[in-house]
């Protein structure tokens, strides 16, 4: 519609009407606005409490797993570094009962961790046993110091 035919040629309806077109040439979703994918994840890093404890020779992450399978939780190292905690806790599903309260929580759990330059990520091993996921990275042995080096001094 354009404002100056009807008479509306002032800079007030002017903007108005540039303001109107922009937000029917822009597509409904913001570029800067987080995926959907985003919040999920926020969400299921946000909802999974961790424990991290280091000693001399490892780092060693604690989680609560109550219920779950070793086959519902998925423990790897992404980009080098990150260790990622994931899974997901299912409803029981049971034709006969319905729910009259839920509390327990059911999705989507997630958890990032950048791991230290120190850690071995090749020896990293978990264990879930009652209702506990425990993730132990090694760290690696220190790096020994450097020995002088000699150099030949050669007569031209």
């Amino acid at each position: 519609m354009d404002l100056r035919i009807m008479g509306l040629d002032s800079p007030v309806f002017t903007t108005l009407q540039q303001m109107m077109d922009l937000n029917d040439d822009t597509d409904k979703s913001s570029h800067n606005a987080p995926t959907h994918a985003y919040m999920r994840d926020a969400k299921a890093m946000a909802a999974t409490p961790a424990d991290v404890k280091e000693y001399p020779n490892s780092y060693v992450f604690t989680i609560d797993m109550p219920g779950l399978k070793s086959g519902d939780i998925k423990v790897r190292v992404e980009d080098d570094n990150v260790l990622v905690i994931s899974g997901e806790r299912k409803r029981d599903e049971e034709k006969e009962a319905k729910y009259v309260r839920m509390e327990r929580r059911i999705g989507k759990f997630m958890r990032k961790f950048v791991l230290p330059e120190n850690t071995n990520t090749d020896a990293i091993s978990a264990v879930c046993q009652d209702g506990e996921l425990t993730v132990t990275v090694e760290k690696l042995p220190p790096p020994e110091p450097k020995k002088p080096k000699t150099i030949e001094v050669k007569i031209a």
